[in-house]
């Protein structure tokens, strides 16, 4: 799925539960254009919309985007290549989404640390 190289110069995801078009823009590097484009091309790529159809992104859609962002420009896939292999992969999808909330958590967890530490 994701590996942390891959994706190192970005930001640490926020312990929060909703996100909007504009975090997750910041938190992965794309611009908001372009979520709501891949919206239209990735079917797991589901943000919740409220009022005024603002979008609303969860923590999973964020490790979504940030996978998708790997594969397209790192990884040198076609939308559909990326497309396909997203859903290759969706058995083991939930596996390896929890081991990177958990690398995510313990590296968010060891900044803390050093703060108390000083």
């Amino acid at each position: 799925m994701l590996e942390l190289g891959n994706n190192a110069e970005l930001p640490a995801i926020p312990g929060k539960r909703y996100f909007t078009i504009g975090e997750v823009s910041e938190l992965c590097g794309v611009k908001p254009h372009v979520l709501r484009y891949w919206e239209q091309e990735f079917p797991q790529l589901k943000p919740v919309k409220r009022r005024g159809n603002r979008r609303y992104y969860q923590r999973q859609d964020v490790l979504i985007i940030r996978q998708i962002r790997s594969l397209l420009y790192q990884e040198g896939f076609t939308i559909g290549g990326a497309r396909q292999k997203l859903t290759g992969e969706e058995a083991r999808t939930d596996l390896t989404q929890s081991q990177q909330i958990i690398r995510q958590l313990r590296t968010e967890l060891e900044e803390v640390v050093k703060v108390l530490r000083r």
